[in-house]
């Protein structure tokens, strides 16, 4: 048994933004293939044709009809933000974790490391814990680098 054709009837404001969107700027790739496969959709294209003409799944596209209908233009345009993780280091933390390193490093150290900052981070108890790579990135942003020497020799010619 055959799916029902999918209709979609564009209002005239979200066409001209369609309209505008495509002519001017730079924008996603999956943004502009989502306002072509919905201009083809209201031309009266079904799911399938416009799925091959914009090479998306016709999934996708019915997808695309759903979303428009529930949330509007930007709804189907546009996903929503992703939550991601969340950061191991507050600003609190980060301040802490560069005042130390800004001191001498423990007794028995010639220098910090990058390891050596994660492990006192740790043992200090100014995070619960920490890896190599996040210690790695905050001293790049705050361009520290304690495992250099500061001995630079200069001729007086």
């Amino acid at each position: 048994m055959a799916r029902a054709a999918l209709r979609l009837k564009l209002s005239k404001p979200d066409r001209a933004e369609l309209g505008r969107l495509l002519k001017s700027g730079i924008h996603q790739v999956r943004v502009v293939l989502r306002a072509l496969a919905l201009l083809h959709l209201a031309d009266g294209a079904s799911a399938p044709q416009v799925a091959k003409s914009v090479r998306l799944t016709a999934q996708t596209v019915r997808n695309l009809i759903r979303r428009y209908e529930q949330h509007g233009l930007d709804g189907a345009l546009y996903e929503k933000d992703r939550p991601g993780a969340e950061p191991i280091l507050d600003a609190t933390k980060k301040q802490r974790i560069i005042a130390m390193v800004c001191s001498d490093p423990p007794p028995g150290f010639a220098r910090w490391t990058v390891r050596l900052v994660a492990e006192q981070a740790v043992k200090r108890r100014l995070v619960p814990r920490v890896g190599r790579e996040t210690i790695r990135i905050l001293l790049l942003h705050h361009d520290l680098r304690p495992w250099r020497e500061k001995n630079v020799v200069r001729s007086r010619a």
